[in-house]
Parts: structure tokens; C-alpha cells; sequence
């Protein structure tokens, strides 16, 4: 079992930053991607990011060249770096982990106001 704590989330101005941290606790063997995804209210649960064990990563477009993934094996932490955030990056956000098949966070609200 895993279980996934995020952190990090909060209240920005439009064009500030937050950076979001996911720890992953509990008895597993190997993790292996990580990720992170959203849901506005009234909309689905979409891929903001993912990494491989090896690093590789994935963005949706509407986030490529702002936020940045990265992980920390030895913990077993996700990071999210979100730069020029913008109103519609408004949402709540969820940790995403595979072992032997997949666990979610709690979420973390993050709000940009114009």
C-alpha cells in the first residue's frame, strides 16, 4: 500500500509561483511514475505532469515551458515547480503514483487570482 501526502498548495497572484510536494509513504517495492493532475470545478481530473523513475517526463501543453516535475527517489518525492501561474491554473491538484497500480492524493487547492 501506498499512501500519497501532498503539500505546497495555496492562495497566488497571477505570474507568482508555488512549488507542490508529494511524499509517498507505506510498504511498496519500487515506485515508478509520478505524476500530477488537476480538476477545476465542473471539469474532469486532466495530466498536468508525469516522470519516470529515470527522469523522463511529460507536460500537457498548456503547462510546457512554466511548471517543471521533478522527483527525489531516495525519498520517494514528487515536485511540481509552477512559475507564471495564471488564473485558469486554478484547481486542485493531484498526486499520482504507480507501483503495482496506481494511488492518488488527497489534492492540494491551488487558487490564482487575477
Amino acid at each position: 500500500q501506498v499512501q500519497l501526502v501532498e503539500s505546497g498548495g495555496g492562495l497566488v497572484q497571477a505570474g507568482g509561483s508555488l512549488r507542490l510536494s508529494c511524499a509517498a509513504s507505506g510498504t511498496f517495492f519500487v515506485i515508478n511514475t509520478m505524476g500530477w493532475y488537476r480538476q477545476a470545478p465542473g471539469t474532469e481530473r486532466d495530466l498536468v505532469a508525469t516522470i519516470t523513475r529515470g527522469g523522463t517526463t511529460n507536460y500537457a501543453d498548456s503547462v510546457k515551458g512554466r511548471f517543471t516535475i521533478s522527483r527525489d527517489n531516495a525519498k520517494n518525492t514528487v515536485y511540481l515547480q509552477m512559475n507564471s501561474l495564471k488564473p485558469e491554473d486554478t484547481a486542485i491538484y493531484y498526486c499520482n503514483a504507480l507501483e503495482r497500480r496506481y494511488y492518488w492524493g488527497q489534492g492540494t487547492q491551488v487558487t490564482v487570482s487575477s
